[in-house]
């Protein structure tokens, strides 16, 4: 079998057994792989066939320490990628299909290679659930979004609507009062799924119209969100909203960590669990990022876990 690695082709890669392997290509995958390589690991990061990670669909990154401009998302992951190859970690773009972590060394499987490791960072992120209407893709970035705290203060003293009845969605549609004009939330349902508090504050705060057992059926445009049709679930009667320029959809997400299903503990929701030292259950298996983080989502957060979890990695390796 031969496995490329920077043009070059390993003949004895599937003979060999990696130090650490980190499987996911974004924030926290390449922070992990920054920390791994300045400790002298050389870490194999599978990337999946889009490196970077979702961030790289955020058109500017605007609360990253050391960007006091602001900096694209696809940007930044280029900077990560090169800083982490800096100290001499290898980048394959591959997909892991299946795995096995019932003994050493660890078993990682691509359509393409196997790999063996002494040690797993799994740093697959999770992807943001979608309604699945008709303009989602095609203005996400362009007026959709799946984070306020990213990008809500681009829709400064104009109208937005939020998605969902959940804790995020409460959450989100209070920030953005900070910055939007008008705040619509709608919610399928006639009653909110988060915490009463914060439901009884989004009820108290005049600048949110809530709509209640409504779905959005389409986002309207050119180049970016003009309105959105609306529609109460229970009547059938549609309206458009006409001058909403943003939708922020918090209806949940999906951590990517189906491959680990039934071999690393997950929580109900399927995020990974872990300790303070980002542990798995698995002995050498460490996690990091979006995909053990079920609350924040948050860039810096994901390169701080990861942080973590490559020191930790380096004392597991070294026996401390």
């Amino acid at each position: 079998m031969q496995i490329y690695i920077g043009g070059l082709i390993n003949m004895e890669a599937e003979n060999e057994t990696e130090k650490l392997v980190i499987i996911g290509g974004g924030p926290a995958g390449l922070t992990a792989a920054i920390y791994a390589g300045r400790s002298g690991l050389e870490p194999l990061v599978i990337n999946g066939p889009e490196p970077g990670g979702r961030i790289t669909t955020t058109s500017e990154l605007e609360n990253y320490p050391g960007f006091p401009e602001g900096i694209g998302g696809f940007e930044i992951m280029q900077k990560f990628t090169e800083q982490a190859e800096r100290f001499a970690a290898r980048m394959v773009y591959e997909i892991v299909e299946d795995v096995d972590f019932s003994e050493k060394p660890y078993m990682i499987e691509t359509e393409e290679n196997n790999y063996r490791a002494e040690s797993i960072i799994i740093a697959t992120g999770s992807n943001p659930r979608q309604l699945g209407v008709k303009g989602e893709e095609e203005f996400t970035g362009s007026g959709v979004s799946y984070c306020a705290t990213c990008d809500g203060p681009f829709f400064k003293n104009k109208e937005v609507v939020v998605v969902g009845g959940g804790n995020v969605a409460l959450e989100e549609a209070n920030y953005l009062t900070n910055f939007a004009s008008r705040v619509y939330l709608i919610h399928r349902r006639d009653k909110f799924r988060g915490t009463d508090i914060l439901a009884q504050k989004v009820k108290d705060n005049s600048d949110i119209k809530i709509l209640w057992d409504t779905e959005v059926k389409e986002i309207k445009g050119d180049n970016s969100v003009k309105s959105l049709l609306v529609e109460k679930n229970k009547t059938q009667d549609q309206q458009e909203l006409p001058d909403v320029q943003g939708l922020f959809i918090a209806v949940g997400q999906k951590p990517n960590t189906d491959v680990i299903s039934g071999i690393i503990d997950r929580d109900k929701k399927g995020y990974i669990i872990t300790n303070d030292r980002q542990e798995t259950n698995k002995e050498g298996i460490f996690a990091a990022g979006d995909c053990q983080d079920p609350r924040y989502k948050q860039v810096v957060i994901s390169a701080g876990t990861a942080t973590i979890a490559a020191l930790e990695t380096y004392k597991y390796l070294e026996g401390y």
